[in-house]
């Protein structure tokens, strides 16, 4: 075997090593927010088929690359599970910052757009989509990312929901719309409390 190709190996099993060294210690971070173990199982699947190799992310080609036989358990787990997902993206972002955390960290927050037919679905409504380039039917999500010189990981995320849903209670309720909705997109997250936690020298 060639030098270059034994340095190559080795990259790649010390590589192998430190992933599977941190999922250790994210599987523990799991253990908390879920109720019940097959929902933190699936969690947990789910986060190692995102990390994989596997070009398309959707539930199919996920399942299939952790050795599901269908995407039922990912699907029952994004739509329909209980568990803490505030407190797990909260012990997440110290994850983050443990790792990443440096005075010149950079807070960076930005919405992408979800083309959507029909009315029901949460916050949706003809509105500038940054992927369509142009006022489409769509759901406008709201992203929040930290970066240093040591890497970069999205720490929060919200739904941008327009005023006029606020007008009309009943269909906020039927779309599972809390009172406490998002009207704006820099109001979706608590930037004085994140500043406070999180090391940085700006926001964009």
């Amino acid at each position: 075997m060639k030098e270059n190709e034994i340095k190559n190996n080795l990259s790649t099993k010390t590589m192998t090593t430190f992933i599977k060294q941190e999922l250790d210690i994210l599987k523990k971070l799991f253990d908390s927010h879920y109720s019940r173990s097959e929902t933190k199982d699936s969690a947990f699947a789910y986060l190692r088929g995102l990390i994989s190799l596997t070009e398309r992310k959707n539930s199919w080609q996920l399942s299939e690359e952790v050795g599901y036989q269908n995407p039922y358990a990912f699907q029952y787990l994004l739509g329909r599970a209980l568990w803490d997902e505030n407190n797990l993206r909260d012990e997440l972002r110290c994850y983050t910052v443990d790792h990443l955390g440096t005075s010149e960290g950079v807070l960076s927050i930005d919405e992408t757009g979800f083309l959507k037919k029909g009315n029901k679905s949460a916050g949706v409504g003809r509105q500038y989509s940054g992927t369509a380039g142009r006022i489409e039917n769509s759901q406008i999500g709201v992203f929040l990312s930290y970066a240093t010189a040591k890497g970069r990981a999205l720490i929060d995320r919200e739904l941008y929901v327009p005023k006029e849903w606020f007008e009309d209670e009943t269909r906020c309720r039927a779309a599972g719309i809390p009172e406490s909705g998002i009207g704006t997109t820099t109001s979706a997250f608590n930037l004085n409390s994140l500043a406070s936690c999180t090391p940085i020298s700006c926001l964009t």
